[in-house]
């Protein structure tokens, strides 16, 4: 989640979630158990895959309104160009240089956003030119906000292993280290691929790719 205040109002979801529940449990659906209410206006907060395809469903369920908010310009937007190309097509409205502050209450739902006003400065690590607080504010009236932010390795993996004193080596992010070919880590008995590993978020084509390599790995290990 963003680490903002006002993010654990109702109305509020990350993309994970909102995507399930509509695809898998038709939440946006009255009689579901488990229902997403739709609302007149729905902010989407990254600008990655998810986040398009978070913003395309919106549309579909009824939202009159839906807003891509990005903290860079649309030449770093990291979805692909046919992602972005469709979401404009259907009708999804994109806001650049624009980073998330505070989530606005009214009686325990969103009730509005507030946004700090960005620009760009020079590449970060990525590449990607750094986005840089300008202190100037503005608001953005939406009723739900979904987040779909980039992602990272839960940090009790690291923890767990530290408490089996087993030396799991990993980088900087979090991320496990691995030898690319094997999905071998530093510890002999495990493997890891896919989100966990430094190569961060990928597709699921590629993890599953990923878990092939370890399994044929693990069964020549255990061979020898």
């Amino acid at each position: 989640m963003m680490g903002i205040p006002g993010e654990n109002l109702n109305g509020v979801y990350s993309a994970n979630e909102f995507l399930t529940r509509v695809n898998l449990m038709q939440a946006n659906l009255e009689e579901t158990p488990t229902p997403i209410r739709v609302g007149e206006k729905a902010a989407i907060i990254g600008g990655g895959n998810v986040a398009m395809d978070a913003a395309r469903v919106a549309v579909r369920i009824g939202f009159k309104e839906v807003y891509i908010v990005y903290r860079r310009t649309e030449a770093e937007l990291p979805a692909r160009l046919e992602e972005i190309r469709h979401a404009k097509e259907e009708g999804v409205v994109f806001k650049f240089l624009q980073a998330p502050k505070q989530i606005y209450n009214k009686d325990g739902y969103v009730a509005g956003m507030q946004f700090e006003v960005m620009e760009l400065g020079e590449p970060d690590e990525s590449g990607r030119r750094k986005p840089v607080p300008t202190g100037k504010m503005v608001d953005l009236d939406v009723d739900t906000v979904v987040v779909a932010l980039g992602t990272g390795p839960n940090p009790t993996i690291q923890a767990s292993m530290l408490k089996e004193n087993m030396n799991l080596t990993t980088d900087k992010k979090g991320y496990i280290v691995i030898e690319a070919e094997t999905g071998k880590t530093s510890v002999e008995t495990i493997f890891a691929g896919g989100d966990v590993a430094p190569t961060g978020s990928s597709t699921a084509i590629n993890a599953m790719g990923a878990g092939k390599r370890a399994a044929a790995a693990i069964n020549k290990m255990l061979a020898e």
